[in-house]
């Protein structure tokens, strides 16, 4: 039996894309894959805090020197990090919002930010900690952005690959529903939506 976390971090309500694609993929998943048990954070409605300086203190000194301010940095904090570690699988679905990925997401990745949990450094540079798991991004794009397209718009899929890389989570894939605004919107999702019932087999 698998744990698997699938979040959303859109802002947009029920018409999201995003939102639309990572629930359709995870109740084919479940109808496969009954006996895995699913947890749900809702970025988008229910959004974590921005760490800040007394968090980024506490996080570098000992628990036995936390003030009442870093415990309550930490309170809300621990929790997202030993949720993030104590499952198989991600599902994760991302609008591009200004060619990246919202901001409430970024706040939620840094809260797993962790030396010594999520990533070491050696003389070899940063090492991820957390291996063996898969990633599944969702991503709903207003445009198309191939690899080496002019500028390199998208700094969605490669931060995400990149933060993930860093954790150690290597095995990810991507689903991208593309031109939701500059194309056909309802196309693009039902072509998205084809490929996730087809990896939810696959997976």
């Amino acid at each position: 039996m698998r744990r698997i976390l699938h979040i959303d971090a859109s802002y947009s309500g029920e018409n999201s894309a995003s939102r639309i694609l990572s629930q359709a993929f995870i109740i084919a998943w479940k109808k496969l894959h009954p006996e895995d048990t699913i947890l749900y954070r809702d970025l988008g409605r229910f959004p974590v805090p921005y760490i800040n300086e007394t968090w980024i203190a506490a996080i570098h000194s000992p628990p036995e020197t936390h003030t009442p301010e870093m415990v309550e940095a930490l309170k809300m904090s621990d929790p997202l990090l030993e949720e993030f570690l104590s499952v198989d699988r991600y599902v994760l679905g991302v609008p591009m919002y200004g060619f990246t990925i919202p901001a409430t997401l970024k706040a939620y990745i840094e809260h797993s930010i962790r030396i010594g949990r999520t990533y070491e450094v050696d003389e070899n540079g940063v090492r991820g900690l957390v291996r063996g798991k898969k990633a599944l991004f969702i991503t709903s794009r207003g445009g198309n952005y191939p690899p080496g397209s002019a500028f390199g718009e998208d700094h969605q899929e490669p931060y995400l690959r990149t933060i993930f890389w860093s954790f150690g989570i290597t095995d990810v894939q991507f689903v991208n529903a593309n031109n939701l605004v500059l194309g056909d919107r309802e196309q693009s999702i039902s072509t998205a939506r084809s490929h996730l019932q087809t990896l939810a087999t696959q997976w």
